[in-house]
């Protein structure tokens, strides 16, 4: 079916990011969009995400109706973030991971664009995996002061492709993605995430060991390495891929299980990465960008709002080959010596 080819399907989520960004350009308010709401399949909902839902819904129903039964994996559809589109569930042929909004807090205080992040593949019901996915797509969410947004496209089988659109007038550049050749972390960005309270601590404390084992000790007067805590998993695959950004680990859900080795005790887990914030990986892999896992394994996860995933990506081998080892002895420290 025409409607199933993987171009056709990044072309439609491509189109339903456009929408979400055209909808949310139109309807800006910082105090109403801030507003705390609710907590739901793992994540805090703000007003900002609920705009959105019934655009989200409505497309997606659509979508369905022509190509048939689709189901969809997305923050704010339901406590287990799973919603059926169409008759006939079980002949569903696609399943869908969607964040409307990744970056919400970057862009509803519209301080940094946010990102639509989507990927899809065949259905296979829970079994379902981000590595099988055949599409993916990451399209930048703008603040009210940017003319220009970009978008990235990944479709099994095509060339990846990235643009850069006018919104003004419609006119798009087309971008090459392509990842940082520097065989050094010295002068450029790279870090560990550090977004909330909860693992300040040890984010730091591996980025200084990082830092120590691959540049050396800090010299009188100069910042060595430089660092960007988006708070937007998409948007963290978009600077390493576009060569901004050298290197970038979130490893929060590691840091709680050292926590409670620590404490010998159950530790409050806060927020971390979850399987729809890392929707454009296929799109991050195929423009060149090295991903693993926290412990070296190539990074793959289940189409789900609330399954924690640890990541760390690589502009290229060479720092790869500098920094993964320096994380693995730490966390072999601190997991099991």
């Amino acid at each position: 079916m025409e409607g199933l080819k993987p171009k056709a399907i990044a072309d439609r989520l491509t189109i339903l990011g456009q929408a979400v960004r055209s909808h949310l350009m139109r309807n800006r308010n910082v105090e109403d969009d801030s507003q705390y709401l609710d907590f739901v399949g793992g994540d805090t909902i703000f007003a900002i995400d609920r705009k959105i839902e019934p655009l989200l819904v409505r497309e997606l129903q659509r979508w369905s109706d022509e190509i048939g039964p689709i189901v969809a994996v997305a923050e704010g559809l339901g406590e287990d973030g799973t919603q059926i589109f169409g008759k006939q569930a079980a002949k569903a042929r696609l399943r869908l991971l969607i964040d409307p909004i990744d970056g919400t807090r970057c862009l509803m205080y519209d301080k940094r664009s946010a990102w639509f992040l989507a990927a899809a593949a065949p259905d296979l019901g829970p079994a379902t995996r981000l590595g099988g996915a055949v599409a993916s797509v990451m399209v930048e969410l703008p603040t009210s002061k940017q003319r220009w947004a970009d978008h990235v496209v990944y479709a099994q089988g095509e060339p990846l492709m990235a643009h850069r659109v006018d919104m003004t007038s419609g006119e798009f550049a087309l971008l090459e993605p392509r990842p940082s050749r520097s065989q050094t972390l010295l002068y450029g960005y790279g870090q560990v995430s550090n977004f909330f309270p909860g693992t300040k601590e040890l984010a730091s404390e591996l980025m200084e060991r990082i830092a120590t084992a691959v540049v050396g000790e800090v010299q009188p007067g100069v910042a060595s390495i430089f660092e960007d805590q988006y708070t937007s998993t998409g948007g963290q695959l978009v600077e390493l891929l576009f060569g901004r950004d050298r290197f970038c680990c979130d490893l929060r859900p590691v840091f709680y299980d050292i926590l409670e080795r620590r404490s010998g005790r159950a530790v409050p887990r806060g927020i971390a990465c979850h399987p729809y914030d890392i929707a454009g990986l296929p799109a991050a892999l195929a423009g060149g960008v090295i991903i693993t896992d926290a412990f070296g394994s190539p990074l793959d996860t289940e189409f789900s709002v609330s399954a924690p995933v640890h990541w760390c990506g690589y502009a290229n081998e060479s720092l790869r080959g500098q920094i993964e080892p320096v994380i693995q002895r730490w966390l072999q420290e601190r997991l099991v010596g």
